[in-house]
């Protein structure tokens, strides 16, 4: 343990802090481009820091920079950070057996708690035994108007999906958003292990699904690091991601959800309109094309290889359809989204592979006539 420890990054306060602050500005603004949104952030926020204060003893100086600055806002830290002690680390922890409580729902009960879930982005990629702890570890909490559900300053404690209800929140008294009978809050404590960034408040009364920090931790961010352990190998071992950069292709294994077909099903279909692209983590598939009255197999995929790339460049129907062979096959499904935000800059790379289609195309057909 010690050899272990001695050799882990220790990430800063101040880098955390920001990455919070604008954490919470992007996800309260929610822009269509982060990156965009990034650089017009932090431009800002440079040409807007004042003279730099070497002397941090004053709490009142920072109550007043904090009236002065709309944005980004600032928050009151004087509650410095007692779960600081206990970041979790994902890698360092062995224990898949760990105690994950369950609460016991009738089937009213799940069959709205899935409701609720089912748009969450965190739960997205959790496979179906993943997904089944988590039902089984969130608990119903009745509020009532003028609740107070987490405070600003507070150590996270829970991560709350709502079902119903109108929620506000606060940053410094100020409000800056209203949920509406929909959404989550109180994951960025839990994600970057700090004080709650704001306060929120219920307008009416109504029901949140929570989760407690330790189980948050341990099923969503033990899964996101499994998931990029798990995709490293295959993302490496495919030459036209050899552009990426490493958080480009750690973006990538974020996006990436897992799918299974069994032998003999169909995964695309010839025509179809396209919803994203495949890499092939386990097993074969064969690509076949409508030919007369019959499909013709034009070519067999294997591990480390992907497919359906073509018709998201060209924005053209699915060119082929393309079944599991020769057992289960597993896949890593990218959907059309994702690409274009995180392999859009790949489309001259994914291009050059349309003339090696068409010339297996022209070959097929080539073998045909000559029957």
């Amino acid at each position: 343990m010690s050899s272990d420890s001695s050799r882990r990054i220790q990430v800063p306060d101040e880098l955390k802090e920001v990455l919070l602050q604008f954490s919470i500005a992007f996800l309260v603004e929610q822009p269509p481009d982060v990156i965009d949104y990034a650089v017009e952030y932090f431009t800002k926020l440079q040409a807007d820091r004042p003279t730099v204060i070497t002397d941090q003893s004053t709490d009142d100086q920072a109550s007043v920079n904090s009236q002065d600055a709309d944005e980004p806002p600032v928050m009151a830290t004087s509650r410095r950070k007692s779960v600081f002690a206990e970041a979790y680390d994902p890698e360092a922890d062995d224990d898949d057996d760990g105690a994950t409580a369950v609460f016991p729902k009738t089937d009213e009960q799940r069959a709205r708690l899935v409701e609720s879930v089912k748009n969450v982005l965190l739960f997205r990629s959790l496979e179906k035994e993943q997904m089944n702890q988590v039902l089984d570890a969130m608990f119903e909490r009745k509020v009532q108007p003028g609740d107070y559900i987490i405070r600003q300053g507070d150590d996270g404690d829970n991560f709350y999906v709502i079902e119903s209800g109108i929620y506000k929140v606060y940053i410094n008294d100020k409000h800056i958003n209203t949920y509406n009978h929909t959404g989550l809050f109180g994951e960025l404590a839990l994600l970057y292990n700090m004080p709650r960034a704001a306060t929120v408040q219920a307008e009416t009364s109504g029901l949140l699904w929570a989760m407690d920090r330790q189980t948050f931790r341990r099923i969503l961010l033990k899964s996101a690091f499994r998931k990029r352990k798990m995709y490293e190998e295959l993302l490496n071992s495919v030459p036209m991601l050899k552009a990426l950069q490493n958080y480009e292709r750690m973006n990538l294994a974020d996006a990436l959800v897992s799918k299974s077909y069994d032998n003999g099903a169909r995964i695309i279909k010839q025509g179809d309109a396209a919803d994203g692209m495949y890499f092939i983590e386990e097993g074969t598939v064969s690509v076949r094309m409508d030919q007369e009255d019959a499909e013709v197999e034009i070519s067999q995929l294997g591990k480390g290889q992907y497919f359906g790339e073509l018709a998201l460049v060209t924005h053209r129907p699915r060119a082929a359809s393309v079944y599991a062979t020769g057992g289960t096959v597993k896949l890593a499904f990218l959907d059309t989204e994702a690409f274009e935000r995180i392999m859009g800059f790949l489309t001259d790379v994914l291009k050059r592979n349309i003339v090696i289609y068409e010339q297996m195309f022209t070959d097929m057909a080539r073998r045909n006539t000559n029957l």
